[in-house]
């Protein structure tokens, strides 16, 4: 036995690509010891098709995984088929959601090093009558924090929302000054998770050229920029608002190590132009480790064997590196 708790990973929908994805991350080398989330027969058809050298071994509790490389080992969670592939499927929604709760769990518990989830589909949770936009939400209300923050990260640049998954005409309202506030200080301590000691936090603005001195809106000045002075005020090296149309581009050349965004597709367009495969989505602000793959379920490809499992990889590898820096500090306190 390995006396160190695994990493878990849920399967995601099962009607998309994530139990395809979990089983070719697991085939790789330095996987690591990690256990699945879901449904055994979903993630045994998905092995015997793409990744014939496992063998899926159920286990009746988290403490009886072995770490063995040669396994794939399975927690099962609820749920009950049919899950259709490549179609939108309450049954999916609800096996999704419930290996996700499973995850939550054990993490919180302590008994995984932190959870890795892979995609989900929302109209599939709506089907199930599950209230969740996405996996953020459900972590924020079964997490234990008061408040989180999506971070997407890639090997070019990293980004945090300061609102998530709601209109555009309702993050304007959203973004309070609160919530410029919570996003600066998690994307401060997310960047000193990642081993950067003195991160530079750049703020963008919400308007055009950052409102252009309050020609086309007044948020920079009345909300953001009083907010970043009070960041500043904490020790948090913020700076901005930024024009959201460069600041990206400065990011990359190495001026910043993290940019606050106002809204979902300001700060994800720039991350996955740059590629999914690369990217990574780190929820910020949990008592736990909790990564995902920059990607969605693809069911026009599901069950098909060509779905490219590398975002996932470097889920896993975040996720550990996360979880061995929670470790130190925890011992260090």
């Amino acid at each position: 036995m390995n006396s160190t708790p695994p990493l878990v990973i849920s399967m995601g929908d099962p009607s998309g690509i994530g139990p395809e994805i979990v089983v070719k991350a697991l085939s790789e080398k330095n996987a690591g010891h990690c256990v699945v989330l879901g449904r055994a027969d979903v993630i045994r058809a998905a092995a015997e098709q793409s990744a014939p050298g496992k063998t899926v071994s159920v286990l009746s509790k988290i403490e009886d995984a072995s770490g063995a490389p040669d396994l794939v080992e399975v927690l099962e969670t609820d749920g009950d088929g049919p899950f259709p592939l490549g179609e939108v499927s309450a049954e999916s929604g609800r096996a999704a959601f419930a290996a996700i709760r499973k995850g939550i769990e054990l993490a919180k518990a302590g008994k995984a090093s932190g959870l890795i989830t892979a995609p989900i589909n929302k109209e599939a949770l709506a089907a199930a009558g599950l209230p969740y936009p996405g996996h953020t939400e459900m972590l924020a209300e079964f997490g234990g924090a008061e408040r989180v923050a999506m971070m997407l990260a890639n090997d070019e640049v990293r980004t945090v929302l300061v609102t998530i998954h709601c209109s555009l005409r309702d993050a304007i309202d959203r973004g309070d000054y609160a919530a410029q506030m919570s996003a600066m200080r998690l994307a401060h301590e997310g960047c000193r998770a990642l081993g950067i000691e003195n991160p530079r936090v750049a703020v963008a603005g919400l308007n055009p050229h950052a409102g252009e001195g309050g020609l086309f809106g007044r948020e920079e000045i009345e909300i953001i920029t009083p907010a970043i002075k009070a960041a500043r005020a904490e020790g948090i090296d913020a700076s901005g608002p930024w024009p959201g149309d460069t600041v990206y581009m400065q990011a990359r050349k190495g001026r910043f190590d993290v940019v606050v965004a106002q809204y979902h597709d300001q700060g994800l367009i720039p991350v996955k132009y740059l590629g999914v495969e690369k990217g990574v989505n780190i929820t910020l602000g949990l008592p736990f480790v909790r990564t995902s793959p920059d990607h969605g379920t693809a069911f026009d490809i599901a069950g098909q064997n060509i779905a490219d499992a590398t975002s996932l990889s470097v889920a896993i590898d975040y996720a550990r590196k996360l979880a061995a820096t929670r470790n130190k500090t925890e011992e260090a306190a």
